[in-house]
């Protein structure tokens, strides 16, 4: 997962200093020498005080930028001055924003950390209200003047693109005051994820459980991630059950959260004068609409080839009666369990990345080094990964749960290709254009577990951990591909019944998940069954609070396969357009990017060649089962 990796001057058009010298306990916690496993935020700043010292400078910096209102027209010199100061706090108030972020998730439990988060949705909400006229203004000013302007201040080069993009999008900016408003709304936008966010992370009573050997176990988020690849079926039944069934018990709560969410998109894009949500969502990096039908209609097609998958995971796991949901994250091979120490780990992904040349797997060793990484899952901690390159002037920082399994290896790679496209798009762009689009954003990350999983299949020769490979690779398509192309068509209908003025609460989005679900793993024919608790498993899904995010997993995922493939077999030209592709940050938009890079995402072509790959291995493994 990539976190604010997309910038945009003008945000909200789109979308105390403490005197004491105390450490609190985090703080003396980060300032621990030696713990290469836990990333070094002094980085960013050297404490909380020096971050709340900078952010009451950096507040009272932004009501500068209102001086410029009513004037962005009078010179290209006045418009190039004021953009540039925009830029300067854009900058400034994202990598506060980071410190504040990261501090919270290294405990979710912590209220003070809580209230830092707090405080920078309030500054950001300020940013985006204090530079909200600009957008509207830019409109006003016209496209023939924007160009003169363009070609009479150099100054201007570096915001070409995006004043360009304004006036890309004059029929959904709205006036001055209309954009502070809305601008002014973002705390509150943000309000349902936020409290989405503490329940499920901090504060929800996850149930504890007694294994079949008699060990109580917590089944939280990470122990459910754990317990479910349990070898032991009956332990995964019920880590499962146990786990699904509580998060049932709070359906209503959930039910409004979700219902308050799609209420927001609703009104930011009827606000704006968009079609449907899914319109507003994919305008700003101008992606057709029809990109995101075409791979739900596309993947509903090649279900049959998902099937195959699920009856070839049932024999590979020598389960004689029916597949279950619960086995769907097991060993494929049981005698194999692939576990791996964070060394190891960090030794297999820079020699997988070696055909990416020697800077780039330099850049690998200083981010394990360095300590841009936190590794290991504690108390209250954020749940997930993620990886963030907010920080223009700093670098790009990673948040794990590693509990050493080869899924956390591939994890790891995937990370790192956020990391590393943040590294050269913030090293070769501008701040203004280093910022790249989600759209794109997934394809480094996927492009990384491609080449992983080719290096460790070159390596390894025996059977059964090949087969486990094999079985990786499937997995991953399974995961990114499949589900989360379920995922997108679950998101896509329950922002139709929101359009619709039909009621969204926990029963109806529970129905509706497990329709779609049933659909995609073959319920009906006894492909694989999916028990009724799987009907809250929509609750356990965080992306679902960032409007229509996931259907970019399934589209990077195709992107990737159709790159990667060119750059293992060698093509220096097609190295060479990837890594430029890595540094182009923002600089176009993502399907032009992409195209630049080698793949056309607004055809069938990327889904298809994936399909056929996955039907390559699964003929591969039926070989070696043989």
């Amino acid at each position: 997962m990539q976190r604010m990796a997309r910038r945009r001057l003008a945000l909200g058009a789109t979308a105390i200093i403490c005197m004491t010298v105390l450490m609190t306990g985090q703080e003396r916690d980060r300032a621990k020498v030696g713990d290469r496993y836990k990333w070094d935020l002094t980085d960013l700043y050297p404490n909380t005080t020096d971050w709340r010292r900078r952010k009451e400078a950096i507040a009272g910096e932004i009501p500068k930028l209102r001086e410029y209102q009513g004037k962005l027209g009078s010179s290209a010199a006045t418009l190039a001055e004021a953009l540039t100061l925009m830029s300067r706090l854009e900058k400034d108030v994202l990598r506060l924003y980071s410190y504040a972020s990261m501090v919270s998730d290294e405990d979710t439990r912590d209220s003070e950390a809580q209230g830092m988060q707090q405080e920078m949705q309030q500054l950001y909400a300020q940013f985006g209200a204090d530079a909200s006229f600009v957008e509207p203004e830019v409109l006003r000013i016209g496209a023939a003047a924007v160009e003169q302007f363009l070609a009479a201040e150099p100054r201007l080069g570096d915001y070409a693109f995006y004043l360009r993009d304004i006036v890309r999008r004059a029929a959904h900016t709205l006036t001055d005051n209309e954009e502070r408003i809305l601008a002014s709304a973002a705390p509150l936008a943000g309000s349902a994820n936020n409290i989405y966010g503490i329940l499920a992370n901090a504060d929800f009573p996850y149930p504890t459980i007694t294994l079949p050997g008699g060990r109580t176990v917590k089944v939280d988020q990470s122990g459910y991630a754990d317990l479910r690849t349990s070898p032991d079926r009956e332990t995964r039944k019920l880590a499962m059950a146990a786990f699904f069934d509580a998060l049932g018990a709070f359906s209503r709560t959930f039910g409004t959260t979700m219902n308050s969410n799609v209420q927001k998109s609703l009104f930011y894009s009827r606000s704006r004068k968009y079609e449907s949500d899914l319109e507003a969502a994919l305008n700003g990096p101008n992606i057709p609409v029809s990109v995101y039908t075409r791979l739900v209609d596309g993947v509903n097609r090649n279900l049959p080839t998902f099937h195959r998958y699920l009856r070839l995971r049932k024999r590979m796991m020598g389960i004689t009666d029916d597949l279950h949901y619960y086995d769907l994250y097991a060993p494929l091979v049981a005698s194999v369990d692939l576990r791996y120490t964070p060394e190891e780990a960090m030794r297999h992904v820079v020699d997988a990345m070696r055909p990416l040349g020697t800077d780039y797997t330099n850049v690998l060793k200083q981010a394990f080094d360095g300590r841009w990484l936190d590794w290991h899952p504690t108390e209250g901690k954020r749940s997930g990964a993620y990886s963030s390159g907010s920080a223009y002037d700093v670098h790009p920082y990673m948040l794990l749960n590693y509990q050493g399994q080869y899924n956390d290896v591939s994890t790891l790679a995937h990370e790192l290709g956020h990391t590393m496209q943040s590294y050269y798009s913030n090293k070769k762009q501008p701040f203004v254009m280093a910022g790249y689009p989600t759209f794109v954003a997934e394809v480094a990350s996927t492009f990384n577990e491609a080449l992983l999983n080719d290096y460790m299949l070159k390596q390894i020769k025996d059977q059964p951990t090949r087969l486990s490979l094999l079985g990786s690779y499937l997995e991953n398509i399974k995961a990114t591909v499949f589900r989360q192309t379920q995922f997108a068509e679950f998101e896509l209908s329950m922002h139709a019944m929101g359009e619709k003025g039909q009621p969204i609460t926990g029963d109806t989005l529970a129905k509706l998940y497990l329709d779609i679900t049933r659909k995609y793993y073959g319920h009906a024919a006894g492909v694989a069954i999916v028990d009724d608790y799987i009907a809250h498993e929509w609750s356990y899904i965080p992306h679902f609070y960032r409007d229509f995010y996931v259907f970019q997993y399934a589209t990077s995922f195709t992107a990737a396969e159709a790159l990667s493939a060119k750059v293992n077999s060698g093509d220096k030209a097609a190295i060479d357009r990837y890594m430029t592709f890595l540094a182009a940050g923002g600089s176009k938009y993502p399907i032009e990017l992409l195209k630049d890079a080698g793949v056309d995402m607004t055809t069938d072509e990327p889904l298809e060649l994936t399909i056929r790959r996955m039907n390559e291995v699964m003929d591969e493994v039926e070989k070696l089962l043989k």
